[in-house]
């Protein structure tokens, strides 16, 4: 993807969002009315560009230094006008002119990950709000969540959460649930392990590949598995939330049934049951694999890709693909100044 080509169609997004910014600023037909040195387009496109130097420096960087130079005052004003949505917005228009997919094997190849970004401290907003320790200065964390198409390298979602209440499979699941997207092989690190992850990924016909722990407190610690080192073993695992006698006896097979206690949120169960009606299962299918990365180190991972066609070196090489977007925040983060 040509640099020129990305930049063209940037412009031609923040256009199209000019030519409707009554609906992304506080009051409409009134923000942005008149002309003046702070006009939306440009007050977006600032906005995209600055980095982590003081206001004042950012603005002469991007505007010029001259002696009408808007006040910083100015800025921060006219910025208040314009509505978050304005730039979801924009990121809607400008990825949707990318919407021819590469695929790779039939599949568009997505990661996702987690990352933190620092904000200027605001202690009115608790639920991102750190006082600092010790002679740290007090600072606010946003919590980013993106999906990040791994061959055209280009973010095709993203959503943002307070670091004190942020929970990345919950917005994994936002972020699954209304994507229009099809043919999708969806990748992810052990933080996204979750029944309930992939099973909106199953029931949203995509393909998943996530590495998942070796110890206690994950998938694999409950279920019979061999005792080799390197395996590849097919699975239908029957969840429930009903604890009758006959559930029970039926939990014995660990490797057929599981229960899935109330408290951990999964919803493709009846939250609420009489003591007299029938248990529900929900049927989630996939394969343990695990194969060699050292002499002495493996791997495992959850997939539901087909074993004839995705053997254990395939999975391997698919997997390793997925450091493209660990790649992508390090340049956002420390490249370009977002930090």
């Amino acid at each position: 993807m040509k640099m020129k080509k990305v930049k063209a169609v940037l412009k031609q997004s923040i256009q199209a969002l000019n030519e409707c910014k009554d609906y992304f600023v506080t009051k409409p037909l009134k923000d942005y009315s008149r002309k003046g040195k702070l006009l939306f387009d440009r007050m977006i496109e600032s906005i995209l560009c600055m980095g982590a130097g003081t206001l004042s420096n950012e603005m002469m960087d991007f505007f010029g230094f001259s002696d009408d130079l808007a006040t910083t005052s100015a800025f921060v004003q006219k910025r208040a006008k314009i509505l978050p949505e304005a730039f979801e917005s924009l990121f809607d228009l400008f990825t949707k002119e990318f919407a021819e997919a590469e695929t790779y094997r039939g599949f568009q190849l997505l990661a996702v990950d987690g990352s933190d970004f620092l904000t200027a401290a605001n202690p009115d907003d608790p639920d991102s709000y750190f006082p600092g320790k010790e002679d740290q200065k007090p600072y606010n964390l946003l919590h980013l969540n993106a999906l990040y198409d791994v061959v055209r390298h280009i973010y095709i979602d993203a959503l943002l959460q307070k670091r004190r209440c942020a929970d990345e499979c919950s917005a994994l699941v936002s972020m699954t649930d209304r994507s229009l997207l099809k043919n999708v092989l969806l990748m992810a690190d052990r933080g996204y392990e979750s029944y309930n992850v992939l099973a909106h990924i199953q029931e949203k016909g995509w393909k998943f590949l996530f590495r998942v722990k070796n110890g206690t407190g994950g998938i694999v610690s409950g279920l019979n598995l061999p005792d080799d080192p390197i395996f590849d073993v097919p699975f239908t695992l029957n969840l429930t939330n009903k604890q009758s006698n006959e559930v029970k006896s039926l939990l014995k097979d660990k490797n057929r049934y599981r229960f899935i206690p109330n408290t951990s949120r999964f919803d493709f169960l009846p939250k609420h049951s009489k003591w007299h009606d029938p248990a529900v299962f929900y049927p989630l299918s996939f394969r343990i694999v695990r194969f060699p990365i050292s002499e002495n180190t493996y791997e495992t991972v959850i997939t539901n890709l087909e074993a004839d066609d995705f053997p254990p070196a395939d999975l391997k090489k698919l997997y390793a693909m997925r450091w493209g977007i660990e790649t992508s925040f390090r340049e956002l983060k420390y490249t370009v100044g977002l930090q």
